[in-house]
């Protein structure tokens, strides 16, 4: 079992000094942990500063991440940050394509993939999310829904650029529902997604791409999700604004690999 991921995905929560709190109380909390499991910090973009000063410490032990980027590469769009800004801030990942950006933005899978291309082309590392909407869940179309989602956003990379992206699967019913997947349900849907990748570039590439699932993943369920055996870690929302929930995340990652 590979070492595990868990992002933090904190959306548009906190004041500058909750964020610098927050920031240093995860940092203070994670100092003294070897840890296997990786970490990556997304906060709003006012943030950028702060976090990549901090995660380039000596001793750090997250990575600066972002939220989201623009599917242009620069120009008159005023208000939008680019994939070279978020670069030029010492940002290392970037989520992009999350259902509250498609639902509410109208992102769809062709912008997606531009801001994928762009995100590559500045050496910075795409989160790229998938996932259905309940009614297409009871509607027995979920997996039509993902595959959709990951051929037409992803499918259309050489297998080169393929090898820096991350899935995360975020099955849009449980994202701040409280309502989170069944471990068995996780794995069924993070098997699927491997199975598609392993037919479009192979079966090591299928392997070493990691899946993460986001949807109310938090400290009392990570466990048993992170111990299913497609599951590669967690993209955490909620449970990524309180030092103690979100360093007991990662703790779990941490248990299941010496379990394993």
């Amino acid at each position: 079992m590979k070492p595990k991921l868990v992002v933090g995905n904190w959306k548009m929560n906190k004041s500058f000094d909750d964020a610098q709190d927050l920031i240093l109380a995860i940092q203070e909390s994670l100092k003294d942990m070897k840890l296997q499991t990786e970490v990556v910090l997304c906060p709003p973009f006012v943030y950028a500063e702060l976090i990549t000063d901090i995660a380039e410490e000596e001793d750090s032990q997250f990575y600066a991440g972002a939220q989201n980027c623009s599917e242009h590469a620069s120009g008159a769009y005023t208000g939008e940050i680019s994939a070279e800004m978020l670069a030029s801030m010492g940002i290392e990942f970037c989520i992009v394509g999350h259902s509250e950006r498609r639902k509410y933005f109208g992102e769809t899978n062709a912008i997606i993939a531009q801001k994928i291309k762009l995100l590559l082309e500045n050496d910075i590392v795409p989160i790229v999310c998938c996932g259905e909407l309940l009614e297409e869940r009871k509607a027995g179309k979920h997996t039509q829904v993902v595959q959709q989602q990951i051929e037409e956003a992803l499918f259309g990379l050489e297998p080169k650029e393929f090898e820096r992206i991350i899935i995360a699967y975020e099955p849009v019913w449980a994202i701040g529902t409280g309502e989170t997947a069944t471990p068995a349900q996780a794995q069924e849907m993070h098997a699927f997604i491997r199975s598609l990748v392993e037919q479009k570039y192979g079966t090591e590439m299928a392997y070493n791409t990691y899946i993460l699932y986001g949807g109310s993943c938090n400290a009392k369920n990570a466990a048993d999700l992170f111990m299913q055996e497609d599951v590669d870690g967690g993209l955490i929302g909620g449970a990524s604004l309180k030092a103690d929930d979100f360093v007991a995340i990662i703790q779990a990652g941490e248990n299941v690999l010496k379990d394993n």
